[in-house]
């Protein structure tokens, strides 16, 4: 029996079994210090409509109706009462529960004091904390579902914000796009404390609705439905837990009362923390989990018996350039027409080549999200882009897959705090299935930090270890590699740092290591890096090859037949054509090395004819012709099974194998 003060009526609840009901009377403050308001049922409109938002709200004038998640607007019922606390859960608090916590005060500079918003814990702790105060207090504590939030936050309103179409200054928190802990000079610096209830209420009497921390919900995320509901649910299931509200460190776009976020699980940041409602969960039943997308219907299982079989290796082949970024001029969410970057490709166990890459309008922008694409075995066009991965409102920074030749397919991926690239974790999910269906996300890398954007050159060395290369930081400060002896369970970083960022990662003869990369220029080439320690130390020189700069990533690949490949750009680089001449070439070119990357002498441009105008990254036009290719696009490559090679820039696939890479141009052959 425990005693809690509801006004000035004093009352007593009992355990019976699993707590039920709520306590009478408007407040309530229980044993722990806090504060709770009795919400009343009623319905409002949840979500956003099709008005066009008003300017002021941040750097996001392309979201112009909100996030395509916030549609439709749909009338929901609240049927039952609730009490919802007046303040986000406080260090102070948390600590009541867990002491271990405290350990976590001030970590990265946040959250230092009693009264600040307890950060750092994921959706786990949090229900772990409410199943504890329940059983302390038998009374029923939980997180609110993500529609008591949005109704309780509006607070009867109907506008952007409970304050109105605006959010007034003195709800602001360093209110912009923040790149912390990276220390590039396009983040302000400035850190924000978290204390609660600071800013005024609601006129339900509700503190930092708008800001402050985000705040975890019950729900999984997953997409409207339309039509009127009473007490959603959320998804049955999904990868991600709704957060709500908005943080410090934002754009104010990220506060308004409609805005859905969402995250993994288990990831614990410094934006994310949670309040409590007081009541028992509503009896609803959850809609059904959200439906695959494109790329995930209809994938045939098993493995063809021609897989292996390609092309004549003694006849030169080449196909394409084919496009394989498919997406409706005017997309604007999940999917957007304006930049898709980044790519990784892997041949499946079926036979289809599966293409994720990541697709937004700003690089650092929180609507970033990765799309796929699938070519499946036997067909000659890609299939339009489907959404892949998700966390809502956080900047997926790259991905990386991987096929470990036997039947799973890895994927990397790196997903912010919040915004931008410089404060990545990294997880890692796997498919049996050939991407059908994949693994709950696993954070290998929690630490949302520096040196953890994953580049899709991913190997396994001659003893086993998978080799995750990352760029070490967000401009030009090299790459790092992460082990993992035991096909992914552990990870660790060696320490070192090779020269240039995305570097393509090679394992050589002798059991060294060999990387290029781009940026951390040698003597005005393209830096080479080797490790007889597996990425511990470095040494470092000149590769023979021109240095590249923004918009472009080589791809560096070992191949079945035993040479290394080698694909990059440059600029009026003089070519061996026809019986000793020499020609001046211009972009995507093709190098191979025969003795482990000493030497490189059989280097061409990569096309074919005839000449012709065709797209490059973000639908610009270049032309193809004998001396000029592809001047740009994110490269990375693959060999499948039958011996041909697959390399893609940010919008192109070609298709090859060693034969044509060996063939010497002639006057009578273009490139």
């Amino acid at each position: 029996m425990s005693a809690f003060v509801a006004g000035q009526i004093i009352f007593a609840a009992t355990i019976a079994g699993q707590p039920s009901g709520i306590p009478p009377g408007d407040t309530l403050s229980n044993s722990l210090g806090m504060e709770f308001v009795r919400v009343e049922p009623d319905e409002f409109l949840m979500g956003s409509d099709d008005e066009p938002l008003p300017e002021g709200l941040g750097n996001v004038a392309y979201l112009p109706h909100g996030d395509f998640d916030e549609h439709p607007r749909h009338r929901v019922r609240i049927t039952q009462p609730f009490f919802m606390a007046v303040c986000e859960v406080t260090n102070a608090q948390c600590e009541q529960f867990d002491p271990e916590h405290r350990k976590l005060r001030g970590k990265m500079g946040f959250s230092k004091d009693d009264d600040e918003a307890a950060v750092f814990v994921s959706w786990h702790d949090a229900v772990r904390f409410c199943d504890w105060l329940s059983k302390k207090e038998g009374l029923p504590y939980r997180l609110p579902t993500e529609a008591e939030w949005e109704y309780a936050c509006r607070a009867g309103t109907n506008t952007l914000f409970n304050t109105g179409d605006s959010l007034p200054e003195i709800y602001h928190k360093v209110q912009g796009e923040c790149w912390y802990p990276d220390p590039d000079p396009r983040d302000p610096g400035v850190l924000s404390t978290s204390h609660v209830g600071q800013t005024p209420p609601n006129a339900w009497g509700l503190h930092d609705m708008h800001g402050n921390v985000e705040e975890w919900c019950y729900d999984w995320y997953g997409p409207y439905e339309p039509g009127e509901q009473a007490d959603p649910l959320g998804r049955a299931d999904g990868k991600f837990k709704v957060t709500r509200g908005g943080s410090h460190s934002t754009f104010i776009y990220y506060l308004r009362s409609a805005n859905r976020s969402s995250a993994l699980p288990d990831d614990r940041t410094w934006l994310i923390g949670f309040r409590l409602v007081l009541a028992p969960l509503p009896i609803s039943k959850p809609l059904p989990p959200a439906p695959p997308t494109l790329c995930m219907q209809g994938v045939k299982q098993g493995v063809p018996p021609d897989v292996t079989k390609g092309p004549n290796p003694a006849q030169p082949y080449f196909k394409g350039p084919r496009v394989y970024v498919k997406i409706p001029p005017d997309a604007n969410g999940p999917l957007f027409a304006r930049h898709n970057h980044v790519p990784s490709i892997v041949e499946c166990p079926n036979g289809d080549l599966l293409a994720v890459w990541y697709t937004c309008v700003r690089e650092p922008g929180r609507e970033v999200a990765l799309a796929a694409s699938r070519l499946r075995f036997g067909d000659d066009e890609w299939e339009p882009a489907s959404l892949f991965w998700d966390a809502a409102d956080r900047t997926e920074g790259a991905n990386a897959l991987w096929f470990d030749g036997d039947k799973t397919i890895y994927n990397f991926i790196g997903f912010s705090v919040a915004a931008t690239w410089g404060n990545l974790a990294v997880a890692m999910q796997t498919s049996t299935d050939s991407g059908a269906t994949w693994s709950r996300d696993r954070i290998i890398l929690p630490e949302h930090g520096l040196r953890q954007i994953p580049i899709p050159s991913v190997i396994r060395t001659r003893d086993g270890q998978i080799i995750l290369p990352c760029d070490a930081d967000t401009g030009e400060g090299g790459t790092a590699l992460f082990l993992s002896p035991d096909n992914g369970d552990t990870w660790c970083d060696p320490g070192g740092t090779a020269a240039g960022i995305h570097a393509g990662v090679v394992e050589l003869n002798d059991g060294r290591l060999m990387t290029l990369g781009r940026g951390n220029n040698i003597d005005g080439m393209m830096p080479m890096s080797l490790s007889d320690d597996m990425g511990k130390t470095w040494v470092y020189r000149a590769s023979p090859f021109p240095p590249i700069g923004g918009g472009q990533r080589l791809a560096l690949v070992r191949l079945q037949e035993g040479p290394l490949f080698f694909a990059s750009f440059a600029k009026e680089m003089p070519l061996p054509h026809g019986a000793g001449g020499q020609r001046q070439v211009s972009g995507l070119f093709a190098a191979v090395s025969c003795d482990d990357g000493e030497t490189w002498p059989l280097v061409r441009v990569l096309n074919d004819p005839p000449d012709r105008g065709l797209e490059t990254l973000d639908g610009r036009p270049f032309m193809m012709t004998a001396t000029s290719a592809e001047p740009a696009g994110y490269l990375t490559a693959i060999q499948a099974r039958n011996g041909v090679v697959h390399l893609i820039s940010s919008r192109q696939h070609y298709v090859f194998n060693l034969a044509w890479l060996v063939q010497t141009p002639t006057p009578q052959k273009q490139d």
